[in-house]
This record gives C-alpha cells, sequence and structure tokens, in this order.
C-alpha cells in the first residue's frame, strides 16, 4: 500500500469503526503500513486483542449510537472510518443506521475532524430510492447524512467485494460448488461489477488524503461487468469445476432466495436477503472519478478471475485473515455474562461435566482449542448436524460457518453457530451461542489440575431462559444432554489422552515425531 500522499496526512490519527468486520480487519494493517497511527473503536474491545495487529492500535470502548462514548473515542482524531451498519430489515433495521450515522456524523463534526470515510453500497442509476431493497436504501440514506455533516466526506460505493471470507464470495463459491444444476432466480441474469478486496482497501487508505474541498460519492468497482450467472460460470472455470448448468425461473422472491441461500451456503438468510435483494436491479459504476484521487495500481484494478484466483489461493492456504461471519450479530455485546456475579435475569440452566485425564493440560487445551469446524464436536455427529439444520430453516447461522482458523482460536471469532467470547490461553474457551434460541447460552471449556495435581477437563453449558418457550427449550432437550455435552467431554478426554500415549517415549526412550499441534481426533466425534 503506497503512503500518504502528503505531508499533511502523514502520522494522522485514524478512527476506525467496525474494526472486528470484515472489511475493518484487513483495513487497519493496511492504515498502519501507510503511516498512519490507528484508533479502534469497538463495543467489546476483548474482541480484538487477539488481532495480530492489536498492539500496534489504541482500542477504545464505544457504540456509534452512544454520543458519550464517541467524544472521548474521536478526540484527537483526524480521519474516521465509518464501517458499520444493520444487516436486516424493516423499520427497525433503518432506524438503528439512521441514529447512528446522524450520531456519529454530529460528534465528528463537533470534534473538528478532517475527513469521514464511508464504504456503502453501490446503487442502480435512474432507480428511485423508495425502489431499492432496505439494504441498499439505508446504505444510501447513511451516505447522505454524513456527506451532510459539515465534514468533508467520502462515500465509495461498491457492489460484490470479492476476497477470501467476504460474504458475497462466500455465497458465490458454495452456489457454484455444490450445485452442478442450479434452478436459480431470475437475479442471475442481474449485471454487476464486482471488485476485489485489495482494490477496495487501496481506495478507503487512498481516500484519507483527499482535498479538503471533496465532499461527495465515488462509485468503485473492477474491470469487469458479468451477469450473475457468468460469475458463477467463470467461478467453475477458475475453479476447475465442471461446467455449471443454470435454469433460472422467476418464482424465486427475495424472500425464497435468501431462504435457498442459506440452505445451500454458509451465509444465513438473514444475510443473504439483503445481499439477494441488492441484486434485484443492475449494479454498474456510473463514473470512474476515484482515479483523479487514488490512482490506479500498475495494471489496473484487479479482474474478477485473478480476484478469485487469489481468493480460493488463501482458502487453500488457511490465510484467511477476516471473515464475513466475523462482525458479531447485533446485540450480542450488551448481553449479560455467565460470569455476572448474583445474576440478574432469572433462572440460568446449567449441564456440567468433569472428566480426569491422563494427559497433561497444554495437550488437553490443544484439543479444547481445536473443537468445531472440520474436527467437529466430539459427540454424536448427527445430533449437531439436525442442529444446524433446524437453525438454517430459522433463518439462523448453522453449523457452516466453521472456523477462521484450523488450530488456533481468538476473543470474536465465529465458531459454527458459537462465537468466541472469551479466550485464557491454556485454561479456557467460552463461546456464546449465536443459533436461533428463546433464551442466551455458552459453552465452557476448561483445562486444569486438580488438587493431586491430575489433569481434569470441566465442561459447562448454560442457558438463560427467555420466557415460558425458553423454560420449555431446556427441558424439551435436557434428555439428550447426557449424549450430547456427555459425550463430548468423554470423547475429548479421550483425543487428549490418545495424543499423549502417541507422544510417550517408546522403549529406547524417543517419542514418535510430532508434526502438528491440532487434535488427534476422529474429524466428528
Amino acid at each position: 500500500m503506497a503512503p500518504p500522499q502528503s505531508g499533511d496526512t502523514a502520522g494522522a490519527l485514524c478512527l476506525v469503526t467496525g474494526a472486528g468486520g470484515y472489511i475493518g480487519g484487513r483495513l487497519v494493517p493496511e492504515l498502519l503500513d501507510a503511516g498512519y497511527r490507528v484508533r479502534c473503536l469497538a463495543r467489546t474491545p476483548a474482541h480484538l486483542q487477539d488481532h495480530p495487529w492489536a498492539d500496534r492500535v489504541e482500542i477504545v470502548r464505544g457504540d456509534v449510537t452512544d454520543a458519550d462514548t464517541l467524544r472521548p473515542a474521536l478526540d484527537g482524531v483526524d480521519i474516521a472510518y465509518y464501517l458499520v451498519h444493520s444487516m436486516g430489515s424493516g423499520s427497525r433495521f433503518e432506524d438503528t443506521d439512521r441514529r447512528a450515522a446522524r450520531t456519529f456524523a454530529a460528534e465528528a463534526r463537533a470534534a473538528g475532524l478532517r475527513r469521514i470515510v464511508y464504504l456503502g453500497g453501490l446503487t442502480p442509476s435512474g432507480v428511485p430510492e423508495e425502489r431499492l431493497s432496505p439494504h441498499l436504501r439505508s446504505r444510501a440514506e447513511v451516505g447522505r447524512i454524513l456527506l451532510d455533516s459539515g465534514v468533508p466526506t467520502t462515500v465509495l460505493k461498491a457492489a460484490v467485494v470479492i476476497g477470501s471470507g467476504s460474504a458475497s464470495f462466500e455465497m458465490l463459491r458454495y452456489l457454484t460448488e455444490r450445485l452442478p444444476v442450479m434452478v436459480t432466480p431470475s437475479w442471475v441474469g442481474t449485471r454487476v461489477q464486482p471488485i476485489a478486496v485489495r482494490d477496495v482497501l487501496r481506495c478507503l487508505v487512498g481516500s484519507a488524503a483527499m482535498p479538503a474541498e471533496v465532499n461527495r460519492s465515488f462509485d468503485i468497482g473492477g474491470p469487469d461487468v458479468l451477469t450473475y450467472r457468468e460469475m458463477m460460470i467463470r467461478y467453475a472455470a477458475v475453479a476447475r469445476l465442471p461446467r455449471r448448468l443454470i435454469v433460472s425461473v422467476p418464482l424465486l422472491t427475495p424472500r425464497l432466495s435468501s431462504q435457498w441461500i442459506g440452505l445451500v451456503t454458509p451465509v444465513p438468510a438473514s444475510l443473504a436477503r439483503p445481499l439477494a435483494e441488492s441484486l434485484r436491479h443492475e449494479v454498474v459504476c456510473a463514473e470512474n472519478d476515484i482515479r483523479a484521487y487514488v490512482p490506479d495500481p500498475p495494471g489496473g484494478p484487479l479482474p474478477f478471475d485473478r480476484a478469485l484466483r487469489l481468493a480460493l489461493q488463501r482458502v487453500q492456504d488457511a490465510q484467511v485473515t477476516t471473515r464475513w461471519s466475523s462482525a458479531s450479530l447485533p446485540g450480542a455485546p450488551s448481553d449479560p455474562l455467565p460470569t455476572d456475579p448474583d445474576w440478574a435475569g432469572g433462572s440460568l440452566y446449567a449441564d456440567e461435566r468433569t472428566r480426569t485425564v491422563d494427559a497433561d493440560p497444554a495437550r488437553l487445551w490443544r484439543v479444547i482449542e481445536g473443537v468445531g469446524g472440520e474436527n467437529g464436536w466430539y459427540s454424536f455427529p448427527l445430533a449437531w448436524a439436525v442442529r444446524g439444520w433446524l437453525d438454517r430453516l430459522v433463518g439462523g447461522v448453522g453449523l457452516r460457518r466453521g472456523r477462521r482458523d484450523a488450530q488456533r482460536l481468538r476473543v470474536g471469532d465465529a465458531l459454527d453457530f458459537w462465537r468466541v467470547e472469551e479466550i485464557e490461553r491454556g485454561r479456557l474457551l467460552r463461546l456464546r451461542a449465536e443459533m436461533r434460541l428463546p433464551g442466551l447460552a455458552w459453552l465452557e471449556m476448561r483445562a486444569e489440575r486438580d488438587a493431586t495435581g491430575r489433569t481434569r477437563y470441566r465442561q459447562r453449558a448454560l442457558f438463560h431462559p427467555r420466557g415460558l418457550a425458553g423454560q420449555l427449550y431446556w427441558w424439551g432437550v435436557s434428555p439428550f444432554h447426557a449424549v450430547v455435552f456427555g459425550g463430548m467431554a468423554r470423547n475429548i478426554a479421550r483425543t487428549a489422552e490418545k495424543a499423549a500415549r502417541a507422544d510417550a517415549p517408546g522403549p529406547g526412550g524417543v517419542g514418535p515425531a510430532r508434526t502438528g499441534s491440532s487434535p488427534s481426533g476422529p474429524s466428528r466425534k
């Protein structure tokens, strides 16, 4: 990434909101490499502590809807990146975005910022705003609010972002890979202008150095304009898959499309719906004025096929730095914790399991940190699969999010239908459920030593019910806990013991060579 374009911005302080999300998590290191200082705003600062750049930035607690937390966060800031938005539908979703943008705009003006940079959605030309999807309409409104803030603002408008881990890429990838024959909605014939994530980041970083008189929006896109059908065909070619047969029908509404996407791909219906709705109209750049302020790189922006190859290579090499699932579900950070003293919300049910393990705590921890994704959950696979399918059917995230990294977790990571809420490395892993539930749920796993010095595995499943439905849910699933949670504790302990035996010295005093730290248990037990 090029350094700042003028001495005026060299060493400037940038505030990044949404640093825990897909774009924000990648933007932070790019800004640092370009010579900027970075402050990150987070509702839960601990969720950023395990990022590789965390020790190079200042992390402050705050919320874009709370003026009292924004004021200190914006103190001394030169450029602010506004990368937060709700993904949903209905008046509450648009009202939340509107309120947050107005609050941020007012506080940015009061703080005397030099510039706001906002990443929005590319809107179709010639289509009245009232006909846009709620998602695109809200993005457009947020852009207008920031442009009218009195602070010079850059609004970048992008359509489909192609990069390893992006929601658009994952949707395209899984639809194409899993369905050799597809009956698709009519929007697969809509023309779009995709853009590589590295070009989005280049434009974001370059926007910080725009002249003070620039206060406008810019369309940004790659060099290719394609229909979604052509994108799937070209993905199949790049991934060396047999040619796909695609038949489009006009019967699939955005809602039905999102349910279909939710069943086939890891992207839940709640996120798939705004993505599908945004493809109802042609989204192609009407101008390329950004080039006057952020020059194209040598060779120009990445072509679609090249962006696909890079994304696929990163997936294959397990080098996906952020994913669409990096962002927490709305509301979760403010929910109560299972560690809260004098539980204030009523009942807190628990299923607790303890096992003595014939292995040291370090080996046990490797198994704990490796749960989920391809390694599974170490108990009755069908039960976990059915729970994941049921969650997808009601619009939840299901089990298909997997893991960001096969061996190591960090706070804030999505882990199937859980979110990593706390890690005490080598000792405690706490997960918060993000499946659709009539209440709040956590799963805790601990590796420790008992009073006699032996390794002990402790596991707690916690549930805070909401209303009668929550009470009925807990007592309805309780009969299955012995199979699911009991089997999980037993198999995690056995997997750690198996690893310990494999490491034990043989008759000659030399143990077998170890090639990695991943669990050695079966993939779905």
